[in-house]
């Protein structure tokens, strides 16, 4: 009878496993923080989520980590590009460079509109979000380039990029270039409002440095079978 209760209750029981150090065993369940997903009705549902859902009301779940969170407001994109804007652990000063960039974006296009004729307001976009949205996307490379050796020599051999590949050396090169090319007298969050707004009509260099990219892949493409993987 021990024994019994033993084995029901060991699948309960949080253990430090040699595995990257969780204290979770594999009985336990991934935490969902959508909201949506908890107001869908049942009869929406398929039946692998109505099995999920039964398994949630009677299994354990992990505790979520401290950057998941359920708010509307959150933004996966916007925290990536703020970690990596950030130096020396001041994400404070990286929040408040982020968001005076995304408010002089909208003053600009408010301008712009205000001053546009009526006939092309409707083509302005004002939102904030979504010119930074698609000013990353037209910053995103298709394919970059690997040093392979191959009897001896090093060549630059074309290969495709992963999605978070494409979206790390977007952030990079635009982060890059507004360090790199600001005048001491332009802050921050104003050379960045300006290249992204530039790379929104897929103009600036962040753009052309994406463009030089595919020309090197494409006069390189003699070499594509050097890859091996």
């Amino acid at each position: 009878m021990a024994a019994s209760i033993s084995g029901l209750l060991k699948p309960w029981t949080p253990r430090v496993f040699l595995v990257r150090w969780s204290r979770y065993n594999p009985y336990y369940l991934e935490p969902e923080v959508s909201k949506e997903a908890y107001s869908r009705p049942e009869t929406e549902l398929s039946a692998e989520e109505k099995e999920q859902r039964e398994l949630k009301a009677l299994r354990p779940i992990k505790a979520a980590t401290n950057g998941v969170t359920s708010s509307v407001f959150n933004d996966p994109v916007l925290s990536k590009f703020t970690n990596m804007m950030m130096k020396h652990g001041n994400k404070v000063l990286a929040r408040e460079i982020l968001a005076q960039t995304l408010e002089n974006i909208k003053r600009k296009q408010v301008e712009k509109y205000h001053k546009s004729p009526e006939g092309k307001k409707e083509e302005i976009e004002c939102n904030p979000y979504a010119i930074f949205h698609q000013a990353l996307e037209n910053c995103k490379p298709v394919v970059g380039l690997a040093s392979i050796q191959k009897g001896g020599k090093y060549y630059q051999v074309p290969i495709p990029l992963s999605d978070n590949r494409r979206r790390f050396l977007a952030m990079k090169w635009m982060i890059t270039e507004c360090r790199d090319n600001k005048h001491r007298r332009t802050h921050m969050y104003e050379k960045l409002s300006q290249e992204l707004l530039a790379a929104y009509v897929k103009e600036g260099n962040v753009v052309k440095k994406k463009y030089e990219l595919h020309k090197m892949a494409e006069a390189n493409r003699a070499y594509a079978h050097y890859r091996w993987w």
